[in-house]
């Protein structure tokens, strides 16, 4: 037996505080993405308001996502220097304060410009969360502890358009801004009261240095080698690649289908919920599998060819919402199973104490690819190209594929080479 697992079975940590950790932060990442989704709300409604066309609405959620990439890998030093949970208790009271002015917005560019703060609250969540996940969680339970975790994500996903839609049609967007500003900054004071229920990567990684274990090397030099490896920019890639798959899905999915199908918007949001609510329980699906099969790589190649099929069928063939909405739930269930795979993929390849540095750097490779996916697809629709949509979509998620498999090769081996304990 081999010294990790005898740490699992040795691990002290009992399940209810396991689970008490796993739930707080996977709620605040749903917070996170549950603001995120108002941007595919906003499309529609600033398009009406400002009589703006998609490829400025692209221009809107590039800057968000643009800001949010070059935040994280940054926002990811700073978690290991000065902790993940003030940066991430400051992130959520920065997202809140953004959407409140922007529901007193008067003019489209402003709105823009408000991008920028609202981009600089959501880039610290991926590092602090996962930085007080991999220092908090028992190791036996990590795979369904990043399950949940990406389960918060997606059910952000899921109730951010619909209860969007809600309360627009009740008080009107602004109001339905101002009400859901209230409700983050409450989330930011309810993480503060739990705070000490939160370990956080960077004590581990500042006793082990110190004791001569080199695992969090402070000079430039290293901290370069380190993001700038081939697993890191494997990792890295994957995010980018799957990004521009997920973000043109999210934010364009709906206009294109009703160019193509005649398939109302409102209906094709409700089908890209369908996709979003399987995408959820194939998560959770996911995290069990995570834990009990050893090589990641393959369960993320399953899932994603699996959805990009899917997504070209539907989206070439289906003719109504219950076509549509069938397909894509299947879709999202097959693209969630491969969540937990994929941060264990990375959880691997990261040293101790460097979890935010390693998870800042790779996943600005999703708000990178959601910076690059909007302008792309809001070009396509502009110029009536809706079908490069769809296989913008599937290719994006076939590349991110390719990238786990790299990654898999080189763990296995690594694993081939080092010596045996």
């Amino acid at each position: 037996m081999n010294s990790s697992a005898a740490a699992d079975i040795t691990d002290p940590r009992p399940a209810n505080r396991d689970a008490r950790i796993i739930g707080l932060i996977g709620w605040a990442h749903f917070t996170s993405h549950f603001f995120q989704m108002t941007l595919p709300f906003l499309v529609p409604v600033l398009k009406d308001v400002f009589n703006v066309s998609y490829t400025e609405l692209g221009l809107m959620v590039t800057v968000f996502y643009g800001v949010s990439g070059i935040g994280q890998p940054i926002a990811g030093f700073m978690v290991d220097r000065l902790g993940a949970r003030a940066m991430l208790i400051g992130g959520m009271i920065l997202l809140g304060a953004s959407m409140l002015a922007i529901s007193l917005a008067p003019s489209y560019w402003l709105i823009v410009a408000l991008m920028v703060p609202l981009g600089i609250g959501n880039c610290v969540f991926h590092p602090a969360d996962f930085s007080i996940l991999s220092a908090s969680v028992s190791p036996r339970r990590m795979g369904r502890a990043f399950s949940i975790h990406a389960f918060g994500g997606t059910m952000g996903f899921v109730l951010g358009p619909l209860t969007m839609l809600g309360l627009s049609a009740l008080v009107g967007w602004r109001y339905a801004f101002a009400m859901l500003a209230c409700y983050g900054l409450i989330a930011a004071l309810v993480v503060h009261a739990q705070r000490a229920a939160l370990n956080e990567d960077r004590a581990g990684a500042v006793a082990k240095h110190a004791s001569g274990g080199g695992a969090l090397p402070g000079n430039t030099g290293s901290i370069l080698s380190l993001v700038l490896s081939a697993p890191m920019l494997l990792c890295f890639a994957y995010f980018l690649c799957l990004a521009i798959a997920g973000t043109a899905l999210q934010s364009f999915f709906a206009p294109t289908m009703e160019e193509m199908h005649g398939i109302p918007i409102a209906a094709g949001l409700s089908a890209l919920t369908a996709y979003l609510t399987g995408s959820a329980l194939g998560i959770l699906a996911g995290g069990y599998t995570a834990d009990r099969y050893r090589r990641h790589e393959l369960l993320v190649a399953l899932g994603l060819v699996c959805a990009a099929t899917l997504i070209v069928a539907g989206g070439l063939t289906a003719a109504s919402f219950v076509q549509l909405a069938a397909f894509l739930a299947v879709a999202g269930f097959m693209a969630g199973t491969a969540s937990a795979a994929r941060d264990m993929l990375v959880r691997s390849a990261t040293p101790k104490g460097a979890s935010g540095k390693v998870f800042g750097f790779v996943y600005a490779g999703l708000d990178l690819g959601s910076t690059i996916a909007p302008m792309i697809a809001g070009f396509l629709l502009d110029h009536h190209y809706p079908v490069a949509v769809i296989f913008l979509v599937a290719g994006g998620q076939l590349l991110a594929m390719s990238t786990a498999f790299g990654l898999g090769r080189r763990r296995q081996r690594a694993a081939t080479l080092a010596p045996a304990e």
